[in-house]
C-alpha cells in the first residue's frame, strides 16, 4: 500500500508542480503527448483486455456471456455515454461562463458611459477615496484607448472582450480553437478522466489485496507501482492544464492517490472469503474494466490526442510534431509493456 501510494503521489505531483512552465512550451507539450499515450494504452491494453479476459472466463455460464461480445459492447456504450456527458457538462459550464461574461461586459459598458461624461467623471473622482479614484482614472484611460471599438456599440464590446481574452460567442472546439470554453474543456476532461481511472484503480487494488502468493505479489507490486506512476502523471497533466484552484487540484490528486491503496485494504480484508472466480466477481470486474476502457479510449483519442495533434500549432511546427509524436508513442509503448507483468 505504501509503495503504490508513493508511486501514485509522485506521478500526479510532477505535472502539478510543473504548472510553472509555459503550457505551450516544448516540455509541456511532450508531457501532454506522453500522458495521452499512457491513457490510450491503459484503455486498450490493460482495461479492455482485462474485461475480455474476465467475461470470457470458463467459470461463467454459457448464456449469456458466451453468446455476445459483451466487453466491446460495454466499452462502446461507455464511450457514447462519455460523449453525452462531455457535451452536457461542457454546455452547462459554457452557459454559466457566458452569463458571467455578459454581466462583466454590461458592467464595463456602464463604467465607460460614465467616463464619457466629464462632469460625471469629476463627481465620481470627488466621491472616491484614493484607491477608488485611481481605479476610475485607470478605467478612463482604458476607455480612451478602446474608444474606436466602443463607438461601434455591441461590436465594439465584442472586440474589447476579445482583447481581454474572452469571446462573446465562444464556441471553440476541442480541436485546438481558442474560445470561451477552452478552460472549461480542460476542467471537464480532467473530471471525466479521473472517473475512468479511479474505477480501474479500485479493481487492481482489490486484485492485489486478495493475492496470497508472494511470488505473485512481488512482480505485481512493482508493475502496479509503475502503473500508478504513469497513470498519475497522465491525470496530473490534465488537472494542471485545467488550472483549477490549489484546493481543487489537491482534492483530485488526493482521490487518485488513495483509491488503489483503499482497494488493496478492502481486498486484504475480504481475502479469506473472496472468490475471484465466482460469477459475481468476474462479471463485476469485466463490466467495470470494459466501461473504464471505453471512457479512457474516448478521452485519449478525442479530448487529448485530437485536441493537440490537430491544432494549428502542431500543423505548422515540424519540431513540435516530432517531439509530440515521439512522446506519444513512448507513453503508449511503456504503458503497454507493463501488461507483461500486470
Amino acid at each position: 500500500m505504501a509503495s503504490i501510494l508513493i508511486s501514485g503521489a509522485a506521478g500526479v505531483s510532477i505535472p502539478l508542480v510543473g504548472t510553472l512552465l509555459p503550457l505551450n512550451g516544448g516540455l509541456m507539450r511532450g508531457a501532454k503527448a506522453f500522458a495521452a499515450g499512457v491513457i490510450l494504452a491503459t484503455g486498450f491494453v490493460h482495461m479492455l483486455s482485462g474485461g475480455s479476459e474476465a467475461l470470457s472466463d470458463p467459470c461463467l455460464p454459457e448464456f449469456p456471456w458466451k453468446m455476445f461480445p459483451f466487453p466491446e459492447f460495454f466499452a462502446m456504450v461507455a464511450a457514447l455515454l462519455t460523449l453525452l456527458a462531455d457535451f452536457m457538462i461542457t454546455g452547462y459550464y459554457e452557459r454559466k461562463q457566458e452569463k458571467m461574461m455578459n454581466q462583466s461586459v454590461e458592467s464595463l459598458g456602464t463604467h465607460v458611459s460614465v467616463m464619457s461624461d466629464p462632469s460625471l467623471e469629476s463627481g465620481f473622482l470627488r466621491d472616491q477615496e484614493d484607491g477608488g479614484a485611481l481605479h476610475i482614472v485607470g478605467m478612463r484611460a482604458h476607455a480612451e484607448h478602446h474608444r474606436h471599438s466602443l463607438s461601434m456599440g455591441a461590436e465594439g464590446f465584442e472586440a474589447l472582450a476579445k482583447r481581454s481574452g474572452v469571446s462573446g460567442h465562444g464556441h471553440g472546439h476541442a480541436h485546438g480553437d481558442v474560445g470561451l470554453d477552452s478552460g472549461v474543456r480542460h476542467v471537464v476532461v480532467s473530471q471525466i478522466l479521473e472517473m475512468g481511472i479511479v474505477s480501474h484503480s479500485v479493481i487492481i487494488g482489490i486484485s492485489l489485496g486478495v493475492s496470497h502468493s508472494p511470488c505473485t505479489i512481488r512482480p505485481l507490486l512493482l508493475a502496479l507501482s509503475f502503473h500508478q506512476f504513469f497513470e498519475g502523471f497522465a491525470l496530473g497533466g490534465c488537472v494542471a492544464e485545467a488550472r483549477l484552484t490549489p484546493q481543487g487540484s489537491a482534492m483530485m490528486a488526493f482521490f487518485f492517490v488513495i483509491t488503489t491503496p483503499i482497494g488493496v485494504a478492502v481486498g486484504t480484508a475480504i481475502a479469506s472469503s473472496y472468490n475471484s472466480y465466482s460469477v459475481a466477481a468476474l462479471v463485476a470486474e469485466g463490466v467495470l474494466d470494459s466501461l473504464s476502457a471505453g471512457i479512457l479510449v474516448y478521452m485519449a483519442l478525442v479530448d487529448l490526442i485530437a485536441a493537440d495533434f490537430l491544432s494549428k500549432k502542431m500543423s505548422v511546427d515540424l519540431r513540435v510534431q516530432v517531439v509530440s509524436y515521439c512522446f506519444l508513442f513512448l507513453g503508449a509503448g511503456m504503458m503497454s509493456a507493463l501488461a507483461i507483468w500486470a
